[in-house]
């Protein structure tokens, strides 16, 4: 029987997964490919998402493995690999399910022409957004850079295809037959100095843990969604992000699952929560759609006012001091923390940190977008990019400029009872509520009480708040002078 190579990339499941089923059809032997190349990265991975790629490989070789087949790893320069491997087994071609980082679109354009050149069927698919970005286009043909319209086109559309469903069973591939095959543990992805520790509790990487993640989000904690989303102390958010940027579930499948439960349910609130979480699966895709458009927005502000803008040129130990939660400013503090003991932080406080880097101390929105990229378990090159361009005010749909995050006024709506303080910086787990956001307006009593010493086991704050708030829509006055002389 005939044999095609399947190129697994960031798509590491085998439910919804349109290349598979094409090979399927074509009543081809697939031949699950995994090649691992940081040269080819423009973004290498970071350490945590290089931790959970291990764990996603392992468990996306055990799932092959239960349904008689197997996933050959490899290392090197794909387009030299795969030429080899459809040589070695007389291939008929490869299908893979498409990227859309602006590094990825080029590999794959050169190696579909080269290996096409040479007489090998070679096809790509659709498998991690709802709609391609050349497909979901304003009236003008444009692409869209503001998300209500955006979403309002793509809540009237719909997605462009039914998820597909589970493979029981695969063709074998003969293990014996699989050339320099590499184990998971030779890729070396998990760090040296073990520090990993406290994410294992937390997540459960590879396409089973997607989708107990997807129930679990649907049973306990869609009902309050709408409500509790935005409480960093709560356990109201899916966490399927990481899952999602690994492939190991589909937007579709989400989509679909959700817009199921909404239709056969006569609870209003549920149905109000399952479009809430849509709109964040969408606003996924809007992030897709603009990198894949404006693909040079991982480095560059898409609004070019910004290439004037005064950003510090001196900042290291600032920096340092944000990366490793040492503001002083309990809020911002706390996120830097979860994200360096869990590889993840929640949403409102990566808009309150990032605000807080971009604004209050006037440092680069390149330089967190970096340290996210790095710490973060749900690294993802679109989303990270629009989220940090959002706050920073200079990407499609951003924040206005003159809109700063109070850090203060933040946690006292949104954490109220200090849980998600207290949990992250225990220093000020017994200061009082009223002064848990802003402990420098606490009495000298009230600190000892509380066993704080201001500047030596909790920092003083790096800045004013207010004051960096003016410098920081001075610094915009300053540019839109510029852009009026």
């Amino acid at each position: 029987m005939a044999a095609a190579l399947l190129w697994f990339r960031r798509d590491l499941r085998l439910a919804d997964n349109p290349a598979l089923q094409a090979i399927i059809d074509e009543n081809l032997v697939p031949i699950p490919v995994y090649i691992h190349h940081e040269a080819d990265e423009e973004w290498p991975l970071g350490e945590a998402s290089a931790w959970w790629l291990h764990h996603s490989l392992t468990a996306l070789q055990q799932s092959l493995r239960e349904r008689g087949s197997d996933l050959l790893i490899l290392q090197g320069d794909p387009a030299t690999v795969l030429e080899k491997l459809l040589k070695h087994f007389g291939a008929a071609g490869l299908a893979w399910n498409r990227c859309y980082e602006p590094a990825a679109v080029k590999r794959d354009e050169h190696i579909k022409q080269a290996l096409s050149r040479q007489g090998y069927d070679v096809s790509s698919h659709s498998a991690a957004l709802l709609r391609e970005p050349w497909n979901h286009l304003k009236n003008d043909g444009t692409p869209y850079r503001v998300f209500t319209p955006f979403w309002k086109a793509l809540h009237r559309t719909g997605p462009e295809r039914a998820a597909l469903p589970d493979i029981e069973r695969l063709p074998a591939c003969d293990p014996g037959e699989l050339p320099d095959s590499l184990s998971v543990d030779a890729l070396r992805l998990l760090p040296e100095v073990a520090g990993d520790q406290g994410f294992y509790p937390l997540w459960e990487p590879g396409e089973n843990g997607a989708w107990k993640a997807l129930e679990r989000f649907c049973e306990d904690r869609l009902p309050g969604y709408a409500a509790d989303r935005d409480i960093p102390a709560s356990s109201a958010t899916s966490r399927l992000s990481p899952h999602l940027h690994f492939g190991e579930i589909s937007p579709l499948q989400i989509w679909q699952m959700l817009s199921g439960r909404a239709a056969v349910t006569a609870d209003s609130g549920t149905v109000a929560a399952s479009e809430s979480y849509l709109r964040e699966i969408a606003w996924r895709e809007f992030s897709y759609h603009l990198l894949y458009h404006f693909p040079s927005t991982p480095l560059k502000a898409l609004d070019p006012r910004f290439e004037g803008f005064p950003w510090r040129r001196r900042y290291r130990d600032e920096l340092q001091r944000w990366q490793r939660g040492q503001t002083g400013i309990p809020l911002v503090d706390a996120g830097m923390r979860e994200l360096w003991a869990t590889g993840y932080m929640h949403n409102r406080v990566r808009m309150i940190t990032a605000s807080f880097l971009t604004k209050n101390l006037l440092i680069p929105w390149q330089e967190g977008a970096r340290w996210f990229w790095n710490t973060l378990v749900d690294a993802d090159l679109a989303n990270n990019t629009q989220g940090w361009q959002w706050t920073a005010g200079c990407g499609a749909d951003a924040a206005p400029y003159f809109r700063v995050f109070n850090p203060v006024l933040q946690g006292e709506k949104f954490d109220k009872d200090g849980r998600y303080v207290r949990r992250w910086i225990p220093e000020l787990a017994k200061l009082e509520d009223r002064y848990l956001h802003r402990p420098w307006d606490a009495s000298p009593a009230a600190l000892a009480d509380a066993g704080i010493t201001p500047g030596e086991n909790y920092p003083r704050p790096l800045v004013d708040l207010q004051e960096s708030r003016r410098r920081a829509l001075g610094a915009w006055e300053q540019v839109k002078r510029k852009q009026k002389a």
